[in-house]
């Protein structure tokens, strides 16, 4: 069974497992191992009879990551992130008939992530990340017709790069673990250079580029269980010939409306011509997920998206307060980031 066969497998056999995904607010921590592909890297060889230019042939090799992060709660995170890739090469080309030793890459990267949400089952995350790796050189030799050269056992480090492309599966039953799966591509800035085991042989290496997959796991703390999914209304209308009040409700993390809401909104501006008023209250609120500072300003977002509406449909603009009071004030009561829909809301209260 390839690898490709294997993840696929691996996924269908976790979907009865699979808990809707979540932004990631507050600390998290990560693992995985794998395997890496290093491309034909580039070598020049220095001797006392001459220099020989080539390429080394690698083997796909194994590959480990450790990280520690934090989540905004809005799907940006920043995390540290120690890895390691071993590679030993196989022969050489355009140039060389033939080369071996094992490479082996160990250092810190800090990465910037994005986790796109509101897909089922499934979080896609994409990322870059800069950092310091190490490479150390073991049997590392070359050859050229009869002639070979042989290197020192010695490390040398760069400035790194990389690339992250990825998917989270949330783990139903456990909160705030994932299986994670993703690809990385990372290169070495510059050339490096080993000294020889015989004096006046120097190796220069460049083009040190990486192709890595890995399987791993993601905790991240403080996680609330997830709710099961579930169709909200897009708008409901809470009626009251007393308090003359409507709610108007949102999809999570928007503050547009939907054309049913705009419709709630014309009835209440309606209504509002037909009683005797000395203003009309319009307050947002939003449910637990994401941060505090993050729900707070979405809140004042939807309200100005119904305050702006109603001016629309007749509403004198100086007759409309707008409030946003945040995760506060829930019309169900929830524990931290849950996604409530009823909480996702704007109420327009005319007094």
């Amino acid at each position: 069974m390839n690898f490709r066969n294997a993840l696929v497998a691996a996924t269908l056999l976790t979907l009865p497992l699979a808990a809707q995904a979540q932004p990631i607010t507050g600390l998290y921590v990560g693992a995985g191992i794998g395997g890496s592909y290093m491309m034909d890297e580039h070598a020049k060889v220095s001797t006392p009879g001459g220099t020989a230019t080539g390429q080394l042939q690698s083997r796909i090799g194994p590959a480990g990551e450790i990280s520690m992060g934090y989540g905004l709660g809005n799907g940006l995170r920043a995390e540290l992130e120690g890895s390691y890739i071993a590679n030993s090469f196989k022969g050489g080309t355009s140039g060389f008939t033939g080369g071996g030793g094992l490479e082996q890459k160990y250092g810190a990267m800090a990465n910037v992530l994005y986790d796109f949400t509101g897909i089922p089952v499934v979080q896609p995350y994409v990322g870059v990340g800069a950092g310091y790796q190490w490479a150390q050189e073991n049997n590392l030799h070359a050859s050229q017709g009869l002639n070979t050269a042989s290197a020192k056992n010695t490390t040398e480090g760069k400035f790194a790069y990389q690339g992250i492309l990825g998917v989270a599966m949330p783990l139903a039953g456990a909160p705030g673990l994932a299986l994670t799966a993703d690809y990385r591509f990372m290169g070495l800035v510059g050339d490096r250079n080993y000294s020889g085991t015989a004096p006046g042989v120097n190796f220069k290496l460049d083009h040190d580029l990486n192709h890595t997959v890995l399987i791993g796991l993601r905790y991240a703390f403080g996680a609330a269980p997830a709710p099961a999914p579930m169709a909200p209304p897009a708008a409901q209308v809470a009626p009251s010939p007393v308090s003359r009040s409507y709610i108007v409700f949102f999809d999570w993390d928007k503050a547009d409306l939907t054309s049913r809401a705009q419709q709630i909104v014309s009835e209440a501006a309606a209504n509002s011509t037909k009683v005797q008023y000395t203003r009309l209250e319009v307050n947002g609120y939003t449910d637990t997920s994401g941060t505090a500072a993050y729900n707070q300003g979405l809140s004042v977002r939807r309200a100005q998206s119904v305050a702006a509406e109603l001016v629309k449909d007749g509403v004198p603009k100086s007759a409309i307060t707008i409030q946003g009071f945040g995760e506060t004030h829930p019309l169900v009561p929830t524990g931290a980031g849950v996604r409530e829909p009823q909480n996702r809301r704007v109420e327009i209260i005319i007094k």
